[in-house]
């Protein structure tokens, strides 16, 4: 026992929070919804493990390090089918006790359950592993979400930080009809102002509906395409805005005018790719192919993330109460090593994760933002989405 609690005196670095001989089960939660599989590329239809994969192997990860702190990491994977109520799920994991919960679910369920996890007569911490909306980090901001996901400016933000860089500011844009796709579409031209590129002519792609890879074949995309983006004013680059993946992945390669396309497809700014390697990241990636037999994508990652700060949280705290966690995880001391070159830590006024934003052509990384020369007077990572003195947040 003396030994073991040594080793968990030299692991916390400052002070033993608990008894060495205390056992803590850590049950996590996991609500994720159904993810279309109505993809343009067959490649892109996403796996039955999508987003869970990741956070099992987090599980695996906390638990090699949790067996000598006499703590153990369980998941709990409750997956919905089409018209399931979010809300009964959730409900039934708050009624077995679970109050560390990863959502994967579009914006205004997510804030649902976090609504009704508010309404509890105990504590209750969300993770956000998928939603990317802004809204839900500033005037939709709850304090029992923590964000893993980045949002639609951080990816914005870090593209637009590249294109700079490579001295490419004017921009072409087409974006699709849906609500995510303006979303998208809308912190581009944000980006754009903030960092002094130009939107040259913005035009909307209207999806019509219909099988997307029965109804494109090579041959008709190849003569619709030139059309769709032809007579533009002169531009660097054609920025796609097509979070519903209808027409974006058709651009490379087959627009009017030769140029680079990036947003949606081409060059795409993302928290993850399976292609990523630096900053032993192979050494993840191996793992988790071992583990799921495919690459580990944005999605995996993030739940992997959620995880992992949940496991961090847990050994330095010796708790598996959630606000003690999430006191340690939006407190000055916490931070969670993700293989994207530095630690990464909460803002504090939003609860949103701070990140490097990849970015990657479907074959390799291409380069990673924030960009040299973007400077900020806390963390370049603040370069990336709205910064504290830009925030609608008020935390309740």
């Amino acid at each position: 026992m003396l030994a073991l609690a040594l080793l968990a005196l030299d692991f916390a670095g400052v002070k033993v929070a608990f008894a060495a001989d205390a056992q803590i089960d850590v049950k996590i939660g996991f609500v994720r919804g159904p993810h279309s599989r109505d993809t343009i590329s067959i490649l892109d239809i996403p796996a039955d493990d999508d987003g869970i994969a990741g956070a099992r192997l987090a599980a695996e990860d906390n638990n090699t390090t949790g067996k000598f702190l006499g703590q153990s990491f369980e998941i709990e994977d409750v997956k919905l089918k089409d018209g399931d109520d979010p809300l009964k799920a959730f409900q039934s994991l708050a009624d077995k006790g679970v109050g560390l919960i990863l959502v994967d679910l579009p914006a205004n369920q997510l804030l649902a359950v976090a609504d009704a996890a508010r309404n509890k007569n105990k504590d209750i911490l969300l993770f956000n592993t998928s939603a990317y909306d802004d809204s839900l980090r500033e005037e939709n901001c709850r304090a029992d979400v923590i964000h893993v996901a980045p949002t639609y400016s951080m990816l914005a933000d870090g593209l637009t930080q590249y294109l700079v860089w490579k001295r490419w500011p004017r921009w072409f844009m087409i974006k699709g009809s849906h609500p995510e796709d303006e979303l998208f579409a809308e912190a581009l031209r944000h980006s754009a102002k903030k960092f002094g590129a130009k939107i040259v002519e913005e035009r909307t792609y209207q999806d019509t509906g219909g099988g997307r890879r029965s109804d494109s074949g090579s041959v008709q995309t190849q003569r619709l395409i030139p059309t769709a983006t032809q007579g533009a004013p002169s531009y660097d680059v054609l920025i796609a805005a097509d979070e519903s993946d209808v027409f974006a992945n058709y651009l490379p390669y087959r627009t009017y005018d030769p140029r680079p396309v990036a947003g949606s497809a081409g060059l795409k700014p993302t928290s993850w790719d399976p292609s990523h390697e630096q900053w032993g990241a192979y050494q993840l990636q191996s793992r988790f192919f071992k583990l799921a037999s495919r690459g580990m994508n944005a999605r995996d990652n993030q739940a992997w993330v959620a995880v992992r700060m949940i496991g961090e949280a847990a050994n330095r705290t010796g708790s598996n109460d959630p606000k003690t966690l999430r006191d340690y995880m939006t407190g000055p001391d916490f931070s969670i090593a993700a293989f994207k070159g530095q630690k990464q830590t909460l803002r504090h006024w939003n609860q949103q994760l701070r990140q490097p934003i990849l970015l990657g052509d479907g074959r390799m990384i291409v380069s990673v933002s924030p960009q040299e020369g973007f400077l900020h007077q806390v963390s370049e990572l603040d370069t990336l989405g709205f910064d504290q003195p830009e925030t609608k947040c008020k935390l309740q």
